[in-house]
């Protein structure tokens, strides 16, 4: 359950309008269970009343069996837990099995419908094709519930809460992570997402992507480098494509590993 939250952050932050703070108090903005449920809590101390008046009912829409099971996880937050113990409701002994195995499933969806990635070639592609004449509230829900065609064309949205929304879905894969950290043409504010996920970061193939990718940031460019194998410096050193200061301090280090050995 500790997977990458940068929509729930977004909404800490307070970087979110009134519409989508009010989608998400009715249910229909829902990533997954522990986020949606962090999210709710935190629309409890909304500056709008409507909000947060919205917020509570919806909390109590949840059944209170649901809540009982998943409070009984071992990696919900103790300040989670105690929250609904406020309100009574504690967790079971044990959770069952199905919720166990779908833990990414909200808790409430007031809106299920999205493409998955099982849908054939044709629904696929006509999901992405009716992007073009979609609002944001349904833009926001395809970046969540969409197909992988449908990532990978929102994740390059100007719109920073769409372009997260994508990262915060639980479809999200590895692989579609290290082809976002290649691109070239998404902002600088996913990259910088992606670059501080520590269990992205376990993949060689995604601090590559990041460090090779002129657009991430200098800083984490520099900070990443530092796992490169000597091959991959090698190459970066002599990469035109990335800053002058990153591709000195490569050869630096190319240099100073030659050394090493002899």
């Amino acid at each position: 359950m500790s997977g990458p939250t940068p929509l729930l952050d977004l909404f800490k932050r307070g970087e979110v309008d009134r519409d989508v703070r009010m989608q998400a108090a009715e249910g229909a903005l829902a990533p997954r269970a522990h986020e949606q449920l962090a999210i709710l809590v935190l629309l409890l101390e909304d500056r709008d009343a409507e909000i947060r008046t919205t917020a509570d009912q919806t909390l109590t829409k949840i059944p209170e069996a649901s809540l009982k099971a998943f409070l009984a996880r071992r990696d919900v937050p103790v300040d989670l837990r105690e929250f609904f113990a406020d309100r009574g409701i504690f967790p079971d002994e044990m959770p069952p099995i199905e919720l166990e195995a779908d833990f990414d499933a909200p808790l409430i969806d007031t809106d299920p419908v999205g493409a998955s990635d099982e849908d054939s070639d044709d629904e696929r592609q006509s999901g992405v094709q009716a992007l073009v004449t979609m609002n944001f509230p349904q833009r926001l829900k395809a970046a969540m519930k969409g197909s992988r065609e449908v990532r990978a064309v929102l994740i390059r949205d100007p719109n920073k809460l769409i372009a997260s929304s994508v990262l915060s879905s639980p479809k999200v894969s590895l692989p579609e992570v290290e082809s976002f950290a290649r691109m070239q043409n998404v902002s600088e504010d996913v990259l910088r997402i992606i670059a501080t996920n520590r269990a992205w970061l376990k993949s060689y193939g995604i601090v590559l992507a990041l460090t090779k990718n002129p657009k991430t940031p200098l800083a984490m460019s520099m900070s990443l480098m530092a796992r490169l194998t000597n091959k991959d410096l090698q190459k970066l050193a002599v990469d035109r494509n990335v800053p002058e200061a990153l591709r000195i301090s490569a050869r630096k280090k190319v240099v100073q590993a030659s050394s090493g050995k002899g």
